[in-house]
Order: structure tokens, then sequence, then C-alpha cells
């Protein structure tokens, strides 16, 4: 029965699918779609439109979904107990699938703010699938008030545009930013961006990431890390479309928090102990990218400079469908590692490498990707980003140079340390042997959990190698933003698809060639007998697990580096005596920012609330006054005009 239900819950998502991707399509090459329902008197007539924006997104929560919803199936295999709950849940994958394409398709204020609160519970449960845990509920309660806050502020920048223009229609945010003044217009902005800001994970609105993901089954952490995030960009890319002023105000905005979310999240990624949680705070690393590609675009549309406008928006755009496949392709990598292992524990794993092949090598392609490294799509979405950037240097206006320099450096650093975190990550995870015993010897997982990965795996080395195909196809899209590309400034485009092509071809031939290479080694192997013996143990007469790197020993350096900036608790002793006994050492990282910004505040909260705790005293003669207290204050708000009406009269009497 479990699984009949597991393949009609794909075959509803192949339809989905199927039906969005035609209308999405159409619309990506020029064919928008638009439907008005008809309303009630309260959300007012609901406009449907599917623009090559909406399209772009609708393709890649598709694929990011179906490959998901592929993989999930058979993961969820390994709850047999908990078969009702796994019913449950695959139903509510296609409740926040559709969720996640009507935000991209309504475009109605009141009627937006519904599909997003659909699609945010429907998330929050999925997150919460291991409810018996204490720490996953912990992290889906934190994902919910989180959402709600960000809800909060969007509710207010839409009742503002409602009130001033007396429409619902997104088109409204065109007369209204024409309307205010500007210093008005950029307070809407950063309403908006503060609001999606939650959902896209920027910094200071980060802090649910990394409990939300590690604490979520392995695909439903790939849908949100690959998907969810991005309808945060989204809604801040649809604002920007929308906005008709402002733009350089709004594009340092961007740039500035997006450096910032790249660098930090990169840095707390590197000092992770958790494989999941690691991934998770390298989500918020390639959103600062992202950040920095829309944030270029805008800089470019305030400054009337096509090309910073195009490579902005192009990069940031293509990097959206990039990290949604080698990020889902990661967490679909610790999925399964963490079902043959049933541990995250870095520092426990190690020499998977002859155990998990397959997982191995779809996991390296992805950590290469995710590196920005050629011939994979990363590079080619970066290498657009940083086309704008340097090029902004090219200005004649000092201050505008010296804020590309530092988007530049930014980048640069960011591209670094995300080499040194999956250096340490995959060779600690995969190479060298294992660093504590496995209650159970790890095997490859089935090939029903490999076959999604492959899709994205192929996907990840066809962007890279043909990159071409999937810039042509963004062409509509980015002329959105930039209606010139066009015209005049499509030379600018083709010129940069030319570029990337001829890389792409070269790093296509050179990976050939490594897999000829390799074939014939693996063919000139078979004729040979190959004896197994142990590796030399430079002079140890019984080497051990323990000799190897830890991931903690290879970031040591890094750690004392950062320590100021992080914050890093400590537990070690140091060694005395000649016959020491053994020592244990453990470090942990704490987000500065999650203390300073949630838990001060927090704590503060409760400490106020505290001081009203004498009105719960357990006495039921109190609550009962309570109770008419309450009701004596409502007559006196309802009829308190008629009452002193009445008492005036009667004094005017005496």
């Amino acid at each position: 029965m479990a699984k009949l239900f597991s393949r009609s819950i794909v075959a509803v998502t192949f339809l989905i699918v199927i039906v969005s991707s035609y209308f999405a399509v159409k619309a990506l090459v020029g064919q928008e779609q638009e439907i008005i329902v008809a309303g009630n008197f309260i959300l007012g007539d609901i406009p449907l439109r599917i623009d090559a924006l909406s399209a772009w997104m609708i393709l890649i929560i598709n694929f990011t979904v179906l490959t998901g919803v592929l993989y999930g199936v058979k993961y969820l295999e390994h709850y047999k107990d908990k078969v009702n709950n796994t019913v449950l849940h695959l139903s509510l994958i296609v409740v926040f699938h559709l969720s996640m394409l009507f935000v991209c398709i309504v475009q109605n204020f009141l009627a937006f703010l519904i599909v997003w609160e659909i699609m945010a519970i429907s998330s929050f449960l999925l997150v919460i699938f291991e409810y018996w845990n204490k720490e996953t509920i912990r992290a889906g309660i934190n994902y919910l008030i989180q959402s709600h806050i960000g809800v909060l502020f969007l509710t207010v920048a839409y009742i503002w545009v409602i009130t001033a223009t007396g429409s619902k229609d997104f088109k409204a945010i065109q007369i209204f930013s024409q309307q205010v003044p500007s210093a008005l217009s950029v307070t809407f902005f950063v309403l908006i961006f503060i609001g999606f800001g939650f959902k896209a994970g920027f910094i200071p609105f980060h802090t649910w990431l990394p409990y939300a993901h590690p604490s979520a089954p392995s695909h439903i952490s790939g849908m949100m890390s690959g998907v969810i995030i991005k309808l945060g960009i989204y809604g801040i890319l649809r604002v920007i479309l929308l906005l008709k002023s402002d733009f350089v105000v709004i594009g340092v905005i961007i740039l500035i928090v997006s450096m910032l979310s790249g660098l930090y999240g990169v840095m707390l990624a590197i000092v992770q102990h958790n494989l999941k949680k690691l991934l998770a705070y390298h989500s918020i690393e390639n959103i600062g990218i992202i950040g920095i590609g829309i944030g270029l675009g805008t800089l470019g549309l305030g400054l009337k400079n096509d090309f910073l406008a195009i490579t902005g928006f192009a990069g940031g755009l293509l990097h959206i469908l990039n990290h949604s496949l080698f990020k889902s392709l990661l967490f679909y990598g610790a999925g399964s590692v963490y079902q043959q292992t049933h541990t995250l524990n870095i520092e426990k794993l190690g020499g998977l490498v002859k155990r998990m092949p397959k997982t191995t090598a779809l996991f390296l392609i992805a950590a290469v990707a995710i590196c920005g490294l050629p011939p994979f799509n990363g590079f080619i979405s970066e290498f657009l980003i940083y086309s704008g950037l340097f090029s902004g240097l090219k200005s004649f206006n000092f201050s505008l140079s010296l804020f590309m320099l530092s988007a530049i450096v930014s980048l640069v650093l960011i591209g670094g340390l995300a080499i040194l975190c999956f250096t340490k990550v995959f060779g600690t995870v995969f190479l060298g042997t294992e660093r504590s015993e496995y209650a159970v010897e790890p095997r490859e997982v089935s090939d029903k959990m490999i076959f999604p990965q492959y899709l994205i795996a192929a996907l990840i080395i066809g962007i890279g190698i043909v990159p071409q195909f999937f810039l042509m196809s963004l062409r509509q899209t980015i002329s959105l933003f930039v209606p010139t590309i066009n015209t005049t400034s499509y030379s600018i485009y083709f010129n940069q698809i030319n570029i990337l092509a001829n890389i792409g071809l070269t790093g296509g031939l050179i990976l050939l060639l490594v897999f000829i290479l390799y074939s014939v080694k693996k063919r000139s192997e078979k004729k040979k007998l190959i004896s197994v013996e142990p590796t030399w143990g430079c002079g140890y007469v019984a080497p051990n697990e323990r000799m190897q790197y830890t991931a903690s020993s290879f970031v040591k350096n890094y750690v004392h580096l950062i320590e100021p900036v992080l914050s890093i608790k400590k537990s070690d002793v140091v060694i005395q005596d000649v016959f020491p006994s053994p020592q244990k050492y453990e470090s942990s990282t704490y987000d500065k920012i999650e203390y300073y910004v949630i838990d001060k505040n927090v704590k503060l909260i409760k400490k106020l609330l505290y001081r009203f705790d004498f009105l719960q005293n357990g006495k039921i003669q109190y609550y009962i006054l309570y109770g008419l207290i309450f009701i004596i204050l409502i007559i006196l708000y309802a009829y308190g005009e008629s009452f002193l009406k009445l008492f005036l009269e009667f004094y005017k009497m005496f």
C-alpha cells in the first residue's frame, strides 16, 4: 500500500511538472501567460501571470522537486515503522510544490501572502518529519516563527502600497514608486528586502537555516536549500522589476548585505562538525553570491550601464539554477552518508570512497561545482559576475571603483574559503580510514537513490560545457530588467556567451581526455595481478586511524586566524606527566549574530514577561476577576460615550 501511494505521488509530481513547465517554456520564448481570476470584495481580482522571471523560477522548482521526490521516496523506506507519517509527508510535498509554483504566478498582494503562508506551513510540517526528536521540533518552530516575522514586514509594505494606490495588483508598485519621494521608495524596498531576506537567508536574517536544514530529511533539505530560499530572491527580483527609481541606492544596499552574507556564511561553514549544518551555512554563502550578482545588475540599471546590468542579472539568475543543482546534490549525498553510517559528525566519518564509490564521485562533482571551479556550472555564473565587477573598476567614479574592488575581494575570499572547506569535508568524510567503528558496515545506496543524483550531475556538467544554451534561455528573463538587450546591448550579451562557450568547450575536451586516460588505465589494470598491502606507516609500527588529519586539525590555522570574529569554545586539557592519561579535545562554534540579534533579545523579552508571572498564580478567583475586568473594559469601550453623556445629564440635574 505504501509503495503504491509513493508511486502515485511520483506520478502526480510528474503531471504537475509537465503542465507547469509547458507554460513556463512558452513564457521563456516570449509568450507571457496571464489569467485574471475574479475575486471577492476582500481579495479583489487575482492576476495569475507567468512572465520570463516566473518561468525561470518554475523550471528550477520543478526539476529540484522532481529529483527530490525520486530520491525521497526511496530514502523514506528507511522509516518503515513510520508508514502513516511517510504517507502524510509525501502528500505535503505535493502541497509544498504547488504553493511554490503559485508564489511565482500569483500577483495579488493578499492572495500572494496566502500562498506564501501555505508554503511556510507545509515546509514547516516537512521539516518536522522526525517529530519525536525534541531538537527537530525546536528547529521547526524557530523556522516558522522567523518566517512569520518576514511575513509581518511584507504585510506592512503591501498595506502601504494598497493604501497609497487603492490597488492590490503587483503593478501598483510601479505607480507607488513614482508617486512617493525617493526616501520613501527606498524605505519601501528595505521593508520588502527584510521580509524576503528572512526566507532567502541573508545576514542577519539567516539564523533559522543552520537548524532547519540539518533537522529535515535530506530530500527536504535539498529542496529547501535548492528552491525555497530562492523564492526570497524571486520576491526581491520581482520588486526590483516593478520599481522605477533609486536603483543606485538599492544596488548598494543589496551588494553590502550580500558581501557580508557570503563571507560570514563560508567563515562559519568551515568550522562546523555536522555535515548538513556545514552545507546550510554554504547556502547563506551562495545566497550572498547571488545577491552580489543582483546588486551589481541593479547598480547597472541606476548608472545606465548595460554591461553591469546584463552581467549582474545574468550571473545572479544563472547562479540561482546552479546553486539549486549542486546544493541539492550535496544534501542528497549527505543523506546517503547518514543512512549508511547513522551519523553526520564529520569527525567520526572516513574511508567511504571504497564503500560508497558512486556517492563519493557525485559528492566530488558537486563540491568542485560549488567552489566555482571549471569546467562545472558554478564557474559560469561566477565568471559573469566577475566580468561585471571588473568592468566596474574602469569607471571614472573613484567611489564606485573602490566599491567594485571590495566586491571582487569578497568574491575571491568566498571562493578560496569554499575550496578550503570542501577539501576538508571531502578528505575527511570519504578518504583515509574511518575514525570510529560503524554500527553497520556502510555500502552504496540503492540505484533508485543514485539515479536522480545522476540527473543533477549531468546538468551540472552540461551547464559547464555548453553554457550558451542556458544563457540564451535566460535572454528573455534578462530583457525584463534590461529591455535594450533585445536591441543595442545584444552584442554585449552575445560576446559573453561566446567567451563562456569557448571556455566550456575547452573544459569539455579536458574532461573527455581525463575520461579516456582513466578508461585506458582501467583496461590495462585488468590484465595485471593486483596485490593489496598495508600503506607504508612512515616508521610507525602500530599506525591507527587517529594518526590521520581530523576535520578540526585540518583547519586549525584558519581557526586561530578567525577566532576573534567567530565565537569558538574549546575544551582541551594540557598533556602532563610522562605517561599521560587519555585526553579529550572538543570545540564548538556559535553564531555571534544569532547571540546578539536573537538570544539577547529573547532573554530581554522573557525577563520582561516574568515580571507579570504573578498574574498566573493558580487561584481561580483571580481568573474570574480578570474576566470581569475584561468584560467591563469592553462595555466601557463600546458604550463609554453614552455612559459619559448620561452622567453629564444626571450631573446637570443637581
